[in-house]
């Protein structure tokens, strides 16, 4: 699946520099830390988190979709950065267990 179908299904687009890019998995997480050194690459990585520092380690994990979960929205200025890094960003108003569900239904 590609990053620009999950608009089909619920997700609402935030910032979408590579909307052809392929999702192979889903990691949840909001402990950045963490994330940076689990996360594979291609993944789609869920969260609360939205600050400036989700967009490194999206960067650095070279995950396919940062999807903010509960419609948590990210200040203008850090959507500029995601699309300048080729960042994908999307918003979901669900909860992240109940994202990841629904990512699993559609990946597999």
């Amino acid at each position: 699946m590609i990053v620009s179908e999950l608009l089909e299904h619920g997700f609402t687009e935030v910032a979408l520099p590579d909307p052809e890019r392929e999702i192979h998995g889903v990691y949840i997480g909001d402990l950045l830390s963490w994330v940076m050194g689990r996360a594979q690459a291609d993944n789609a990585w869920i969260t609360i988190m939205s600050n400036i520092n989700v967009i490194a380690v999206a960067t650095l994990a070279d995950t396919a979709v940062v999807i903010l979960s509960e419609d948590v929205e990210l200040p203008e200025e850090i959507v500029r950065q995601a699309e300048m890094k080729d960042v994908n960003v999307l918003r979901s108003p669900k909860p992240s267990y109940e994202t990841a569900v629904l990512l699993y239904e559609l990946l597999k």
